[in-house]
């Protein structure tokens, strides 16, 4: 059982990063969720909970291994809750935690079918048993998303950290439009920064990897 692992972010695809580790390279599926904080962090090194699961082929009876990995160990157990729900499989619910498994969880604990059906794959009916099966089991997991979603603030905070994060890049020799873009970018892949460090530093690999 591969619980965890720690190396080089050599390669992110759409669903997938890849881990060197060492002299080999991990294919590990990721959800929609992580991707885009992933992409930010390609050449650096990252650090993975993962889940190794056995996945069947479409006819017959052979399976393959896989590697799930999240960023943290309670968006691996929320995964692990969320795959309870039936007819959502593991390849479906990284389609479906689209937002941060924190954010699903509140939206389960209240009710909230709109914001599920929102996501990909879950209509009226998933989302209603989605809610029926798990909302007095996400408690932990809402907790969380208090912690994780913190950052987001309120409007004022948000405007004060972009405003001095715009201000670095300019004095960085960045042309405004240009600047503004990135920041944009940077906090719409990864909606949890708190800080105008973290934004500046994502714009400063966004910009490297174009």
């Amino acid at each position: 059982m591969i619980s965890r692992i720690e190396g080089v972010l050599v390669d992110v695809e759409e669903g997938r990063a890849h881990v060197r580790c060492g002299g080999l390279v991990y294919e590990v599926l990721v959800s929609a969720a992580d991707h885009g904080g992933l992409a930010l962090e390609l050449g650096g090194t990252v650090e993975l909970h993962t889940l190794h699961v056995l996945e069947g082929a479409a006819q017959g009876s052979s399976f393959r291994p896989r590697l799930i990995g999240f960023r943290s160990a309670s968006d691996r157990a929320f995964f692990e809750l969320f795959t309870t729900v039936k007819g959502i499989g593991a390849r479906k619910a990284l389609r479906v935690m689209q937002v941060p498994a924190g954010r699903i969880a509140r939206a389960v604990a209240e009710q909230d079918l709109v914001l599920l059906k929102s996501l990909p794959e879950v209509g009226k009916r998933t989302a209603e048993a989605i809610v029926v099966e798990l909302k007095d089991k996400v408690e932990p997991f809402v907790e969380g998303a208090h912690v994780a979603e913190a950052g987001t603030g309120s409007p004022q905070a948000i405007a004060a950290f972009v405003e001095e994060a715009l201000a670095v890049l300019l004095q960085l020799g960045e042309p405004r439009n240009r600047a503004e873009d990135l920041i944009d970018r940077v906090t719409r892949a990864d909606p949890t920064i708190d800080s105008a460090d973290q934004l500046v530093t994502g714009a400063l690999r966004l910009k490297q990897l174009n």
